[in-house]
């Protein structure tokens, strides 16, 4: 009967398993145990199989995990010889380091799983950020409305100086877009953003009235903040009467209620007019068509003069309703301030609409001619107009109204264009 111990050792292990087949080859990565740790040099055991050293800049690896290694730690090296001069197998843990981020991030990626991102610099497109040691981009247009750069007007060097306040932070991002091989990583804070406020959202519905504070006033709308959450109030929808300018309504800061009247997605529209009465509501009966009423010139254009008749009520009085004669120049007739009597010429309640003249219109045919011509603004300078806007022309009309008709039209169109509000821009 044989006695022999079975010798129980790692080549004896590596003999059973045939693993003696399976040797690393330059570019696997190997696990073993420190068996000495010094600066700038690190002595590992793989397994028995072999002994593996790692020197100078392979010592500082990109992961966390290989700072302070200590003997008997159990780290991971990628083989970058199988034998140097010294018989011994060249590792290193800076590429090991590499390698593991890499496959974090593709992990996040994989899981749609929201990940940390340190943001170390800024410049005018965007933040430069760290992901598991690995650098890599969050545009501008990828923070979320907390961290978004609303500046008015755009200004660069504002917005900038905003980005540069983020370095050193961390935010919560997900990823866009990674190639490994060009060293790319872009990460979304906005995309991370809308899905941990989902729940949030889903709690409100069009109709809801909320009351907030006022975070951000740009030159198209103002931004408001309700629990939290964050909603746009769009320039036309914080009064009744034409806006100029939102600073006029509300300042920063200021608490204010409004009314929920969009949801796309993360983004919440709101409407602080829809809670206050339509002063438009009954005009009908206030004013006819021919009536003559007292009006305050609010602002004076090219194509002519917009009037305010009674609180919150404003017209248009076109530049071919404001004088006889032809090559009529706005500035010798009225400008803002001045109070004039105006004759009513159209009316339109339901789209606010309401056409002025400073010329008494005759019976019949002038007045319905008036009503042609003047195509009335009373909205907000960003509203646009549509094709179906204009009222068909009468087939009964001579060639010569109807071509005036036409240029009346176009010298609107490009005034409203003309109108349109800037918006934001943050490269």
């Amino acid at each position: 009967m044989n006695t022999t111990p079975k010798l129980d050792s790692a080549m004896t292990k590596l003999l059973d398993e045939k693993q003696y087949f399976n040797l690393p080859k330059v570019g696997d990565l190997v696990k073993g145990t420190i068996i000495a740790a010094e600066k700038n040099e690190i002595h590992i055991d793989l397994s028995g199989m072999a002994t593996g050293i790692v020197r100078g800049r392979e010592c500082y690896g990109e992961s966390e995990e290989y700072k302070n290694l200590q003997p008997g730690d159990e780290v991971e090296a990628t083989v970058l010889d199988v034998e140097n001069e010294n018989g011994e197998m060249e590792l290193s843990l800076r590429y090991a380091g590499r390698q593991k981020a890499w496959q974090i991030i593709r992990d996040y990626q994989q899981s749609g799983k929201i990940l940390p991102v340190l943001i170390t610099d800024a410049n005018k497109g965007g933040l430069m950020i760290k992901v598991e040691n690995i650098a890599g981009f969050l545009p501008v247009s990828q923070l979320s409305p907390e961290h978004y750069p609303r500046v008015p007007g755009g200004d660069k060097n504002r917005i900038l100086e905003i980005l540069k306040s983020y370095v050193g932070k961390k935010f919560e991002g997900k990823i866009l877009d990674i190639d490994e091989k060009d060293e790319k990583l872009i990460v979304s804070e906005k995309t991370a953003w809308e899905e941990t406020q989902h729940d949030v959202i889903s709690q409100h519905k069009v109709g809801d009235v909320i009351e907030g504070t006022v975070t951000a006033i740009t030159d198209f709308g103002v931004f408001v903040e309700f629990g939290k959450l964050e909603g746009l109030i769009h320039i036309s929808e914080i009064a009744w009467q034409r806006i100029d300018d939102p600073n006029d309504f509300v300042k920063v800061g200021q608490k204010i209620k409004a009314e929920i009247i969009g949801i796309e997605n993360s983004k919440i529209f709101l409407s602080m007019k829809k809670l206050a009465t339509d002063p438009w509501h009954g005009i009908e009966k206030k004013y006819k068509i021919g009536d003559k009423a007292k009006g305050t010139v609010i602002k004076a254009n090219p194509f002519g003069l917009f009037v305010e008749i009674a609180k919150d009520i404003q017209g248009l009085a076109h530049i071919s309703q404001l004088s006889s004669k032809p090559n009529t120049n706005i500035e010798e007739i009225a400008k803002a301030g001045d109070v004039l009597d105006f004759y009513i010429v159209s009316m339109d309640p339901k789209n606010h609409r309401l056409g002025l003249s400073l010329m008494k219109p005759k019976e019949g045919k002038v007045v319905e001619k008036a009503e042609a011509k003047s195509e009335v603004i009373t909205e907000t300078k960003s509203e646009e107009t549509s094709a179906d806007e204009a009222e068909p022309k009468k087939r009964g009309r001579k060639k010569k109204e109807e071509t005036a008709e036409a240029e009346t039209t176009v010298e609107e169109k490009t005034e409203e264009v003309k109108e349109e509000p800037k918006t934001e821009t943050a490269e």
